[in-house]
């Protein structure tokens, strides 16, 4: 099985490149569509090369993912990024740490290190401050997608697609970590929406998402669904049912609930379904996934006679392929008091769409009710033209001072957004 999920990391990445040189050509109308019987076991143990494709229709024919640089983005090329992201007045960006490839989820020490995961590469990086320069290590390698991580009582938690790695004293042992103590492993080893996301509740206990292994389909009883799950005595809890592919999530400062994004199907137009905000307002909901889609559209296969109206709405739809991935509470005082409690949840931008949307920061305003939920855009300039993008921001996290700090994988680099009053 461990070696079926390598060679499936390793296709992704293929298929990733084969796109980066394909996406918006022109479509070779004489092949037919692509299409694959998803709903078998065969399916998920043995997935092919594009397994994360789905099904094409017609008006989409062709439409792939793009591959960012391998070694991210250069110098030059992040100071032409910091000069096209547009911030509200007072807002300025800036470089916080380059060569940080292909830069997902954050974590910070109890020390100030700033612990970084990533996608497809096998790595977990620590940054640290060396009296103004930032200082990157890799300090773990050859991890199956270790995106998701967190920081409790001076250990590192890494997730790896099937295993919760623990990290002991790890601010003191950067240079040799060792094997680490998994703490948790029931999990299905499809890497396929196998890679998650970690958010501590109060107790210490993680939400963790469980995304099923293809575009849309019946998933098996073990996905579609956030678990909580405690890391000390490796118990768990099924909290949430019906949930496609979520790779970000926060805890409520005000109420203790958890909100969560989430990506939506592919393969119905360019402008459906809409990936959507949602809050876990008691234990066992189901928020639709596969019968409905953005809390009002049937699913034109899998809706089965569900209705809609059985399901938890979205608290906010968030537009069709915008891809929201991390998202953080703002709870700092250096921005502006209106901020205070909003939500910033960085969207990784569109594939399976002609014209490119996402790929920026949205501010969500709603209060701990989930009612009368608006966004707006926080910042935004990572896409250039229909399809061209110069980075993908893929999680934000506060910095003491009250900034925050924003990981791009497309550009392998992480960002700080501040504010400062004129």
């Amino acid at each position: 099985m461990k070696s079926m999920i390598h060679r499936s990391v390793l296709a992704l990445a293929a298929v990733a490149l084969l796109a980066g040189t394909s996406a918006g050509s022109a479509q070779d109308k004489s092949k037919p569509l692509k299409k694959y019987e998803s709903g078998t076991k065969e399916f998920w143990t043995h997935p092919p090369d594009d397994w994360f494709l789905g099904d094409e229709n017609e008006a989409q024919k062709g439409l792939a993912p793009p591959s960012g640089p391998p070694t991210g983005a250069s110098d030059a090329e992040l100071a032409n990024i910091i000069k096209k992201v547009k911030l509200p007045a007072g807002f300025k960006m800036e470089v916080y740490a380059s060569g940080v490839l292909a830069a997902r989820q954050m974590a910070w020490g109890d020390k100030g290190t700033l612990f970084v995961g990533s996608f497809g590469l096998g790595n977990v990086y620590a940054i640290k401050d060396n009296n103004g320069k930032k200082e990157v290590k890799t300090i773990l390698k050859g991890l199956n997608m270790p995106t998701g991580l967190a920081v409790k009582d001076g250990a590192l938690y890494v997730i790896a697609v099937d295993k919760l790695i623990r990290y002991d004293d790890v601010e003191n042992k950067l240079d040799n970590l060792g094997e680490g103590k998994v703490v948790y492993d029931d999990m299905p080893s499809y890497a396929a929406h196998g890679w998650k996301y970690l958010a501590a509740d109060k107790d210490g206990w993680f939400y963790i998402p469980f995304g099923p292994p293809f575009n849309v389909g019946i998933p098996p009883t073990s996905l579609s669904q956030i678990r909580r799950v405690d890391p000390k005595t490796g118990n768990a809890e099924v909290y949430a049912l019906g949930v496609r592919n979520s790779v970000g999530g926060d805890v409520d400062p005000r109420t203790g609930k958890y909100w969560f994004t989430e990506n939506a199907r592919d393969w119905v137009s360019d402008d459906l379904p809409s990936d959507k905000l949602n809050m876990i307002s008691k234990m066992g909901e189901h928020f639709g996934y596969p019968y409905c889609h953005q809390g009002d559209l049937p699913d034109p296969k899998f809706a089965m006679g569900h209705k809609c109206s059985e399901f938890t709405p979205p608290v906010l739809n968030l537009g069709a392929h915008v891809a929201p991935l991390g998202m953080k509470f703002y709870t700092g005082d250096q921005f502006p008091a209106e901020y205070k409690n909003n939500i910033l949840i960085a969207e990784h931008g569109s594939w399976n769409r002609h014209k490119y949307q996402g790929g920026r920061i949205v501010r969500v305003i709603v209060g701990p009710d989930g009612k009368n939920a608006k966004q707006e855009v926080f910042a935004s300039g990572w896409i250039e033209g229909d399809q061209g993008y110069l980075g993908r921001p893929d999680d934000i996290i506060l910095a003491k001072d009250g900034s925050i700090l924003v990981a791009d994988d497309w550009a392998g680099a992480i960002y700080r957004i501040s504010y400062s009053k004129k």
